[in-house]
């Protein structure tokens, strides 16, 4: 009886240990590469992408960019949300991600170690590409009276957080029109906050930097008469000469309701790597990002083209896969 209790026992920990064992799937060191950034699963390598907020563009659009990678290469795409193009630099610089969406003037400053990134550069990071137009939008009403960045002067402004993408593109607007901020009345906000602010007369006028229609500013055409100011043509010329990752865009009509088309600037949207990515993989990525645009049913997607993948990124460095994949298109700066 104690032998057959005895076999009984060793049986059931020989089928629990089998049971545990093939559970396990074979990892070594007892834990499992599916979702882990940088890891495999199933020989594919788990990659991270930092977008932005839900409810801005980088998110939905990363999730569909994610998706055609994932589907048409060794690479699986995680979204993450994030802070957008700062932050996301600084985490690239930490190697907590591998690729991450960022306004073009943001990667530069921070490849050249300037603005916010003073004293601080990243050296770990290239382009991949740029993707589509971020106008920067100077919303206000026709209440205001405000026509123009001049009549800017005395009023309250809304200018974004310091060390933001529409702080800098704030400043260096007021720059070219020779003002700063002692000039006007400057708040910090969000651009919900900002348009919230004009629709309750608590500031005149915000600077938005962000695709068109913006979410925000159209919420406010619902409730008011939006404006959006334009940009003098010797303006945008001393803008673009200084600060070359600037290039002309318009605002068309009808956007906000608005009568005729705004002339103004944009900065681009664009992908950022880790320099560390295989050469290959990012030639693949590359490859099937733009030439499965068809996939991308967010609005931008028609706007992201390898023929202007080039524009905006001045002097940052094309990962080597990327460059690759533009060279067979015959396709450079």
């Amino acid at each position: 009886m104690k032998k057959l209790r005895s076999s009984f026992l060793f049986i059931m920990v020989l089928t629990l240990t089998m049971i545990i064992t093939a559970c396990g799937g074979g990892n070594e060191g007892g834990t499992s590469g599916a979702g882990e950034e940088g890891g495999t699963d199933g020989g594919k390598q788990n990659l991270s992408l930092l977008t932005g907020g839900t409810g801005g563009t980088y998110y939905p659009l990363g999730g569909q960019i994610g998706n055609i990678i994932s589907d048409n290469t060794d690479a699986n795409i995680t979204p993450q949300t994030s802070g957008a193009s700062a932050e996301n630099m600084e985490t690239l610089r930490n190697g907590e991600a591998e690729i991450a969406f960022s306004q073009t003037d943001i990667a530069s400053y921070a490849i050249e170690g300037k603005e916010m990134f003073d004293g601080a550069a990243i050296d770990n990071i290239q382009a991949i590409a740029s993707l589509y137009p971020e106008t920067i939008q100077l919303v206000t009403t026709a209440d205001s009276g405000i026509k123009s960045v001049e009549d800017l002067k005395g009023k309250s402004v809304s200018i974004g957080a310091p060390g933001s993408g529409v702080y800098i593109n704030a400043m260096q607007i007021l720059e070219i029109h020779g003002l700063t901020t002692d000039d006007i009345k400057a708040q910090n906000l969000s651009f919900d906050e900002s348009t919230d602010g004009i629709q309750s007369g608590n500031i005149d006028a915000a600077f938005v930097t962000a695709g068109t229609p913006t979410g925000a500013v159209e919420a406010l055409s619902a409730q008011a008469d939006v404006v959006i100011v334009p940009l003098a043509d010797d303006k945008i010329a001393e803008l673009v000469e200084k600060y070359p990752y600037y290039s002309e865009d318009t605002v068309p009509s009808g956007t906000y309701k608005i009568d005729s088309e705004v002339k103004t600037v944009a900065v681009k949207a664009m992908l950022v790597a880790s320099k560390d990515l295989d050469e290959n993989l990012v030639y693949e990525m590359t490859k099937a990002m733009f030439e499965n645009t068809d996939q991308i049913t967010h609005a931008k997607g028609e706007l992201i083209k390898a023929e202007t993948a080039l524009e905006g990124l001045g002097e940052m460095e094309l990962h080597p896969g990327a460059a690759k994949y533009f060279e067979e298109k015959g396709i450079s700066k």
